[in-house]
């Protein structure tokens, strides 16, 4: 399914807002069409744009935008809306397309890029992943995320996760991981993470408030869970920095390859959420990459790839797994709320 009609886009990203849980910005975010209907250069640019609007998430450029200006204090209008006490959405419209004039300017950037969606939920199911793989392939793991962003979920190694009763990670942690897990049980294994690092074109340095406030701007403002989630992170960057590198994750994933690597030690590329933003042929490249390298791979150092992805067909957000030598084709493990609420395992 690809939506490139921006005005559907639009209505389909408010839609999947609602069915989240966030009828809030789902207002804020069919506002949009207020904007598009009014004079703003912002507003040209969105009616104009050129590509997958969905797939480039571009009602979530607009909404993260609209968000910074409420979190900066520069603009709080939008406060009753976002606390659900103004449901109108003929005065969200005229609101919105306001702001949208006025802030003309300061909102044109958020269009440049796509929303660094960094969320530590997402880690229960990397975590779920590797708990599958280790009964397989043993409990050490070299991990390399691509479109790390601020590198929350580079920091996976330091959070403390109940998935399901199964519990693993550091007890003492500001980053308390336990989703509403359903299905059965992921298996009680062993994780031994003995590296872990990421890549980005653009990463986000949590120590720095005005970056970190601009990853807050993109957690949907009902979210009170995912906004504590990322303070928690930020308390553990300032302490010690996740090693996230600014690179192309195709660039990325071939020094990764090339890398030496210790017997016993499963290197993993994993990413969430992050695919569907990157060219088609850097995503082509990447599974070359990793097909060659698989079959080269052998049961003492060998090659895994774990994903949290976006189902294009169904919209839903599905763990993914394979592995070499063994499972070369994909491995379906389970679904998961885009933000990391729930986790259904199938594995």
């Amino acid at each position: 399914m690809e939506i490139t009609n921006v005005r559907e886009a639009i209505n389909w990203q408010a839609d999947h807002a609602e069915k989240a849980n966030a009828p809030c910005t789902a207002r804020v975010i069919r506002a949009e069409l207020a904007i598009i209907e009014g004079n703003s250069a912002t507003g040209r640019r969105i009616a104009n744009w050129q590509g997958l609007s969905l797939e480039d998430a571009l009602p979530l450029r607009v909404a993260g935008g609209l968000h910074h200006l409420f979190l900066s204090g520069e603009d709080r209008r939008l406060e009753p809306v976002y606390a659900g006490l103004m449901t109108d959405q003929k005065a969200i419209d005229a609101l919105v397309a306001q702001m949208a004039e006025m802030y003309d300017a300061r909102l044109m950037p958020w269009l440049d890029s796509p929303p660094q969606t960094n969320e530590a939920g997402r880690s229960a199911s990397i975590m779920a992943g590797l708990l599958w793989l280790s009964e397989r392939l043993g409990p050490k793991f070299e991990l390399n995320e691509l479109g790390a962003s601020a590198g929350v979920n580079t920091m996976m190694d330091r959070y403390h996760y109940d998935l399901g009763g199964v519990t693993i990670g550091p007890e003492r942690t500001p980053m308390q991981i336990k989703p509403e897990w359903k299905g059965e049980k992921p298996p009680e294994a062993q994780v031994d993470i003995v590296a872990i690092r990421g890549c980005d074109m653009a990463p986000v340095d949590l120590s720095q408030p005005e970056q970190a406030l601009r990853l807050k701007s993109y957690v949907w403002p009902e979210a009170t869970e995912r906004m504590a989630r990322i303070d928690a992170a930020i308390d553990l960057a300032s302490a010690n920095p996740p090693e996230v590198v600014a690179m192309d994750a195709g660039a990325f994933v071939d020094e990764c390859l090339a890398a030496p690597i210790d017997k016993g030690v499963t290197r993993v590329i994993f990413h969430s959420v992050m695919w569907q933003y990157m060219p088609m042929e850097t995503r082509d490249q990447i599974t070359s990459a990793m097909e060659t390298a698989g079959a080269k791979a052998t049961p003492e150092k060998p090659l895994a790839w774990v994903r949290l992805e976006t189902n294009r067909e169904t919209f839903r957000h599905e763990l993914s797994v394979r592995y070499w030598p063994g499972h070369e084709e994909w491995v379906k493990l389970g679904e998961a709320h885009p933000h990391g609420a729930w986790v259904e395992w199938l594995g």
